[in-house]
């Protein structure tokens, strides 16, 4: 089974996980302060999250294959649903503690969400942009964390 250019389910994917964002932003002041500056590895996170975000929603014609097996569609389901959920739960439970643990979860989940996604599709720019981000966002989180308990 072959996706059109939109993924409808890549859009509420998108939408589910930004929710909890936007709310921190809003209820805690300078929730997102980064402590931490190194301004490579800043600028391949933003690349990396922002094209996983677009790439997410729209397929580029001939960089991706579709779902590649039987019952594909149903595995990306479930597992997306899984990665949202713990992510949600995350955010709900961490609110307001600021500990490593919420640091790495909040990274690491959203790093396998979009690589599991673009393997499901052989998405290759989102394979790309998934494998800049991760390590990317993983490092940065854990350092911000680190700093913000010393």
């Amino acid at each position: 089974m072959i996706m059109g250019w939109f993924n409808i389910y890549g859009l509420i994917i998108i939408a589910v996980i930004m929710i909890p964002n936007i709310v921190f932003a809003i209820k805690i002041q300078n929730g997102f302060e980064n402590l931490w500056h190194n301004k490579i590895v800043e600028t391949l996170e933003q690349i990396g999250r922002f094209s996983c975000f677009v790439l997410m929603i729209f397929n580029i014609p001939y960089t991706y294959i579709g779902f590649w097996f039987d019952n594909a569609l149903a595995v990306y389901i479930i597992v997306c649903t899984v990665l949202v959920t713990a992510y949600c739960l995350v955010w709900v439970i961490f609110f307001r503690k600021n500990c490593l643990f919420r640091a790495v979860a909040l990274s690491v989940i959203p790093s396998v969400l979009f690589l599991f996604c673009a393997v499901m599709l052989l998405n290759v720019p989102l394979i790309i942009m998934s494998l800049i981000f991760a390590p990317c966002h993983i490092l940065i989180s854990v350092k911000n964390a680190d700093l913000k308990l010393k």
